[in-house]
């Protein structure tokens, strides 16, 4: 059976989603359990799918009947196999987005929105939305902002039309206004990666002034750290006042999670400004911060800050200060450790990576991280990553005689 499997030529499939509905190799990846990089190889036509749990996976995520891959009828295919046929493409690609969004997640509580208007709101409202935003936030995980933005930006206008036609009390007011700024925060978020800079800077603002209405301190600083890391490489000063009132903002009071992340972007603004003993000062203040957390609960928006993430922010941050042998090391030993699954980030760090070795002159090293990131990058719905490594590739463009470098530029073209 397995033989007889290997000829189906999922690749096609893959690439025809990508061309002709506009579904991002990363939507894919999640919804039929495939490293985003193994799907745009497929889609080139490299490989094939031999295993039968991915076979099951692909074949129930496009909804592609079990006896035309060998299968049994699957479990939610109908009696008419004619029904199934006349599905329209539209459909077809609503059902591999709900698929690729976490089975479902956002239509995984009732519309609080239409089930509340105009009725008293309970007390228990703001927490359930909180846990739903945090159960959303994991599709940034392996989604790009070009997947996210619209999911993430309904769920932010249902709780604002919660609280404009809700009645509640001022405390659940106050615990709808926060949730509202978290909302905005990661909807502002997927449109910077998305390349909605605009509509990332009004998200940004609106947030702000609901974590300030709300009186939460570390949403606030938060906003305003965002907005911050927005602005930069363009106005350096400006970014860096606007990290430093962030991490204010937060106070010392905040948790040890949100000051790490906190100080790790001022780090970032004091990097890019070309600011190394500002630079090392704010690492030294995340570290400080992250030692204090002892499995206390800390905001589900800040929880991924981690030993990881801050050894990968200290290699970003040496690699603009042009320092490839302090950035070298620690970037290596952190994306061993990194998954490919989080194919977007990982391909961004990468490319820190790429332009500290061609700093260090090791060029042929430089072409295959850059390779990695490339094959990493492919398909995600994410502007970032290939703005990143253009500067890269331009400059290996000088190499082009080494093979390992020519090879790697027709693989961009391509």
């Amino acid at each position: 059976m397995r033989a007889a499997l290997a000829t189906h030529d999922f690749g096609t499939v893959f690439f025809l989603a990508r061309a002709e509905a506009g579904i991002s190799y990363s939507a894919i990846a999640a919804a039929c359990g495939i490293k985003p990089e193994r799907v745009g190889t497929l889609a080139k036509g490299r490989g094939s799918i031999t295993t039968f749990e991915k076979i099951v996976s692909i074949a129930d995520a496009f909804r592609i009947p079990g006896h035309m891959v060998g299968l049994a009828p699957r479990p939610w295919e109908t009696p008419s196999k004619q029904d199934a046929a006349d599905e329209g493409e539209e459909v077809q690609r609503r059902t591999l987005l709900k698929a690729s969004a976490g089975a479902g997640l956002a239509a995984s509580l009732p519309d609080l929105t239409r089930a509340s208007s105009g009725r008293r709101i309970g007390s228990d409202v703001p927490e359930k939305l909180r846990r739903r935003t945090a159960r959303l936030r994991r599709l940034d995980d392996v989604l790009g902002g070009g997947d996210t933005f619209r999911v993430y930006l309904d769920e932010y206008h249902k709780t604002r039309t919660l609280l404009r036609t809700g009645s509640f009390g001022q405390e659940t007011g106050h615990g709808l206004l926060s949730v509202l700024a978290e909302q905005a925060q990661q909807a502002g978020w997927a449109a910077f990666d998305g390349g909605r800079q605009a509509e990332a800077t009004g998200l940004y603002e609106a947030s702000h002034k609901a974590a300030t209405e709300a009186g939460d301190a570390a949403l606030a600083g938060n906003a305003l750290s965002f907005l911050a890391y927005q602005r930069l490489p363009g106005d350096r000063q400006a970014a860096v006042q606007t990290a430093a009132r962030s991490c204010a903002t937060a106070g010392a009071g905040a948790a040890p999670g949100v000051r790490a992340l906190l100080y790790e972007r001022l780090a970032w603004a004091h990097a890019v400004a070309g600011q190394p003993n500002e630079t090392e000062r704010a690492l030294e203040a995340a570290q400080g911060a992250l030692a204090e957390v002892d499995g206390t609960p800390q905001p589900d928006w800040a929880v991924w800050v981690d030993e990881t993430e801050l050894q990968i922010m200290t290699g970003r941050c040496w690699t603009e200060l042009n320092r490839p042998l302090r950035a070298v090391p620690v970037l290596e030993n952190a994306l061993a450790r990194f998954d490919d699954a989080h194919a977007r980030d990982k391909s961004l760090y990468l490319s820190w990576l790429a332009t500290s070795y061609l700093t260090a002159g090791e060029v042929e090293q430089a072409a295959s991280v850059t390779g990695s990131a490339l094959d990493l990058s492919s398909g995600v719905a994410s502007v970032r990553p290939r703005e990143r490594l253009a500067p890269v590739l331009q400059r290996l463009g000088e190499h082009r005689a080494l093979p390992a470098v020519a090879a790697v530029l027709d693989r961009a073209r391509a």
